[in-house]
């Protein structure tokens, strides 16, 4: 019964303030790929419920499978209108959820915490807080296993592509990059996402290019079953110097035998991946959310390896973004 009942209010009341952010700031028609519907068809017009939107990614990459599955499970348990969008990456991701144009996003956690401090990609403070850390990302920097480049020094003067101009891809790339000698103006940055990276690779129009995020990545993986491919190393310390010039949160590991394109004892750097909300969304429409994340890990893990590593001992390690109120009220029930 309480399911229910917090079911139904926690419907009521995050529908109604989304459709008041809707009606005010006219995201219904927000653009290609916002997953919201066009003013013609917009729920104000219709008389049927706003689409609840989760901030995804580009379609190569495992932030928008793993939104396609969570969005399938939402709808599935909690009988809402739920899509995933098509985006930029981190960067755009909370962009939207900050301006209510999605519920929840994906974001990676120094992203996130020049989010919060307004710095870096952010003109001013975003109000944002953690639902939940689900899985810690991999910088993998691919080249042509023929490449002369063997390490990240290497590509200075060469055509790389440092992920979407919105992404976190794109925040990590430049750090990796100042940590090991190369300055931004020494690459030619055509900024693509993972999709055109790949195409771009293939066609021999970059001599490289950088991608973050969980292991394995199907597209990176189906690359290498067709082109042989080699993931460059970043040392300890690289990892150390971007540490100490940013958010702590980056840590060295190896990538796992059996990826493509490492070889043995690669190295490289992680980052933790969050989910997040804006930090007045409905608490207990972020607390079902919540619960539907877990309850679903299983399934969602078919079709995305990383969701086998949601925890909920770890999930509540998101500094420097605060919990959701909601999302701590379920980790707390969740221990009773």
């Amino acid at each position: 019964m309480r399911g229910r009942l917090r079911h139904a209010r926690a419907l009521r009341g995050a529908l109604a303030v989304l459709a008041a952010l809707l009606c005010a700031s006219g995201c219904a028609g927000s653009g290609a790929g916002s997953g919201a519907e066009s003013s013609a068809g917009s729920p104000a017009d219709s008389g049927r419920a706003p689409q609840l939107v989760i901030a995804g990614g580009g379609v190569a990459g495992i932030y928008y499978t793993y939104g396609e599955q969570l969005a399938e499970a939402l709808r599935r348990e909690l009988g809402v209108d739920v899509a995933v969008a098509e985006t930029d990456g981190s960067v755009d991701n909370l962009q939207r959820v900050a301006a209510g144009e999605a519920l929840i996003g994906f974001s990676q956690a120094d992203t996130a915490a020049d989010a919060i401090a307004g710095t870096g990609s952010f003109s001013e403070p975003l109000p944002l807080r953690a639902v939940a850390r689900v899985y810690d990302e991999s910088v993998q920097v691919v080249v042509p296993a023929d490449s002369e480049v063997r390490s990240i020094a290497d590509l200075a003067g060469r055509t790389v592509s440092l992920g979407s101009a919105t992404s976190g891809v794109q925040v990590i790339a430049g750090r990796v990059l100042e940590a090991s000698g190369v300055a931004p103006d020494q690459v030619d940055n055509p900024a693509l996402g993972l999709e055109a990276s790949i195409a771009a690779l293939r066609r021999g129009e970059i001599d490289g290019f950088f991608w973050v995020g969980g292991l394995p990545t199907p597209s990176i993986e189906r690359l290498a079953r067709n082109q042989p491919i080699r993931l460059l190393p970043i040392d300890a310390g690289t990892v150390s110097r971007v540490n100490a010039r940013h958010a702590a949160v980056y840590r060295l590991t190896e990538f796992p035998i059996g990826i493509s394109g490492a070889e043995p004892q690669t190295s490289t750097m992680t980052v933790p991946n969050f989910l997040v909300a804006a930090a007045d969304a409905d608490d207990e429409l972020i607390f079902d959310a919540t619960r539907v994340l877990f309850a679903a890990r299983s399934t969602i893990a078919r079709k995305v390896p990383a969701a086998e590593l949601l925890d909920r001992r770890e999930a509540i390690f998101t500094a420097p973004l605060e919990l959701h109120p909601g999302a701590a009220e379920f980790y707390i029930d969740a221990r009773r």
